[in-house]
């Protein structure tokens, strides 16, 4: 198969879909790479390392998309790359199309057969693929909170941690999955006071004995997180349903009640945000403050920390690409039901259903799949 990996353009992104040790990994199965020339400098990588490492550098996306047969990304493809892919291309890449109705739209007129990062499960039912960068955005809330605590930023002048003497930060993280434990951890060790809320009676067991009662768990019921949130310096949304549209569970009446200065790290930015005021900004133009708080809504947070990001999602995402291009998509899929939940469009319709209801479009499963 011949696979190609176009230079990421998404505002501030810097991460690239294959390192050149992928594209090693993938040469030595037998496929050939293209990539356009500089992808990879982002992370530190020179054309002349993906020469090295067997891949042929093309001179831009037109002429990467025209080449290959699978793309693999990092990011949603924007307009101007939806506009290149057509019926034959499969796409790898993160999607999040459940709050983003105009990329679904052209995936569809494009015909391709596109494969959500975001969907693809493990034998547990866990999510593999957005672990990796889950684990960079918890840890990384907790710093870009603390930036945002500064006075000069808008925040309260708040140091997380305190000093002797003075209390620390109130720290409130919704959701105990992956970016919110990865949260809890950085913000116990600086010393905040931290409080996650969960609908999962056994994932706050599990996040009590895991740090040793050094976080406070509490079960999220509205009435509870309304306090909790009244109270807080820092509110970091980290709720996920597969797929879907996150939930709205901070809503601008809560806001009102919070403190001038308090800040809201919204994690769940990519599907859509779960603070009702929450809206997509960008590394260039971070946060905005809405009733005197502060908001930080990047949706492509881990794209700051290019380098740890990229490698980290490469060892999770290749095995799956190696797969696919060894087997042909319809054989990988059907091979495997994990990476079949991965199916988000094919054949100009939406196979993944929770995205299909929150874009309020049919859903339809490919006759060709029988592993789900």
């Amino acid at each position: 198969m011949r696979i190609g990996v176009p230079k990421e353009i998404k505002v501030r992104e810097y991460r690239v879909g294959l390192t050149p040790n992928s594209v090693a990994e993938l040469v030595g199965h037998g496929h050939e790479v293209v990539v356009e020339t500089t992808a990879g400098l982002g992370i530190g990588c020179s054309d002349q390392d993906y020469v090295d490492a067997g891949a042929s550098i093309l001179p831009d996306a037109a002429a990467v998309f025209e080449a290959a047969e699978m793309i693999v990304k990092v990011k949603e493809p924007q307009p101007v790359e939806t506009a290149m892919l057509k019926p034959h291309h499969i796409l790898y890449t993160y999607l999040h199309l459940a709050p983003d109705p105009v990329q679904a739209e052209g995936l569809r007129k494009s015909g391709c057969t596109a494969i959500a990062y975001e969907t693809v499960t493990d034998n547990e039912g866990r999510l593999p693929l957005l672990t990796p960068m889950s684990q960079v955005a918890g840890r990384m809330s907790v710093s870009v909170a603390a930036h945002c605590l500064q006075k000069a930023q808008g925040g309260l002048g708040l140091m997380l941690g305190g000093v002797p003497g003075v209390l620390p930060a109130k720290i409130v993280i919704i959701g105990g999955g992956v970016a919110g434990t990865h949260a809890a951890e950085m913000a116990i060790g600086a010393r905040a006071d931290v409080t996650v809320f969960d609908r999962s009676n056994a994932r706050l067991a599990e996040l009590d004995v895991q740090f040793a009662g050094a976080v406070k768990t509490a079960y999220s019921t509205q009435a509870a997180l309304d306090a909790a949130v009244r109270e807080a310096d820092v509110v970091i949304g980290a709720v996920l349903i597969p797929g879907a549209a996150a939930p709205k569970l901070v809503s601008k009446a809560m806001l009102a009640n919070m403190k001038d200065g308090a800040v809201l790290v919204d994690i769940a930015i990519d599907q859509g945000g779960c603070f009702e005021t929450s809206k997509a900004t960008t590394h260039d133009d971070p946060t905005y403050v809405v009733d005197g708080v502060v908001h930080y809504c990047v949706a492509n947070m881990p794209g700051a920390y290019a380098r740890t990001s990229a490698f980290a999602l490469n060892n999770a995402t290749l095995p799956f690409a190696i797969a696919i291009a060894n087997k042909g998509v319809e054989k990988a899929l059907n091979d495997d039901a994990n990476l079949a939940r991965g199916l988000n469009v094919s054949g100009g319709e939406i196979t993944y259903k929770s995205v299909a209801d929150d874009l309020d479009l049919p859903y339809v499963k490919p006759e060709w799949l029988t592993s789900i």
